[in-house]
């Protein structure tokens, strides 16, 4: 069970299916950009985009203390869409968190691996929809005894709700919306200097419009891969 603070009061939502929506940028030259960071550590390109990658709902975790095996993790601030029991769709802010050295085995694969860390607050969809583009997704990263950021960009570098909705495949659909009780991560922006592993992640969806944010962090606790 999952337990959000939102502008209505306390919702909680017991998650049955996970999806992350990868290569879903708004602009092919930015989906490039990610698909050629990604294959400069060695991971092949899509087979389409966008490409909706199944994982398990037991994966996430609103944890400030999250295990990881190894040190060739990194996370991926995405805005998360939530369906309710009931359908009704909240935005919240998760990390794709991904085993780097394994997703250049297999992305989906990778995937599986990590835990996906959420935030513990939401806002109603119908709330941001209107302004959906100006929502600015960041996050940082311990680096050298710094705090430094790592991703800066604007929800207009992705794809939008309605596209992401339509491009859904059947079974993470109802109707022409989310099926209830499904988490889906919805893209992310590129990393700033490279992907690369950090102990410390933070991430916020800041809303300028109407004045507030999301926000989350967590500590790598990295678990020794024995051999």
């Amino acid at each position: 069970m999952m337990t959000f603070e939102t502008p209505q009061g306390s919702l909680s939502v017991a998650p049955q299916r996970l999806a992350i929506a990868g290569w879903a940028g708004r602009d092919q030259a930015g989906v490039q950009h990610h698909i050629d960071e990604l294959a400069a550590i060695g991971v092949k390109p899509p087979s389409s985009v966008p490409l909706f990658y199944r994982a398990s709902a037991q994966l996430l975790t609103q944890a400030e203390n999250v295990e990881m095996l190894g040190g060739e993790g990194s996370g991926e601030a995405e805005v998360c869409l939530v369906s309710d029991g009931d359908g009704r769709l909240w935005v919240t802010l998760a990390s794709d968190h991904t085993d780097r050295k394994l997703e250049a085995v297999g992305v989906a694969e990778s995937k599986q691996l990590c835990a996906k860390p959420v935030a513990t607050q939401a806002w109603p969809l119908e709330e941001v929809r209107d302004h959906w583009d100006s929502l600015e997704l960041e996050s940082r990263i311990d680096e050298n005894g710094q705090t430094v950021t790592y991703q800066k960009g604007t929800l207009a570098e992705l794809l939008d709700v309605e596209t992401l909705l339509a491009k859904l495949p059947a079974a993470l659909k109802h109707g022409e919306s989310l099926a209830p009780n499904t988490l889906l991560l919805c893209g992310t922006v590129p990393a700033i200097g490279g992907i690369r592993p950090s102990p410390r992640f933070s991430m916020t969806l800041n809303d300028p419009v109407l004045d507030r944010r999301l926000s989350h962090a967590y500590t790598v606790i990295e678990l020794e891969v024995a051999q």
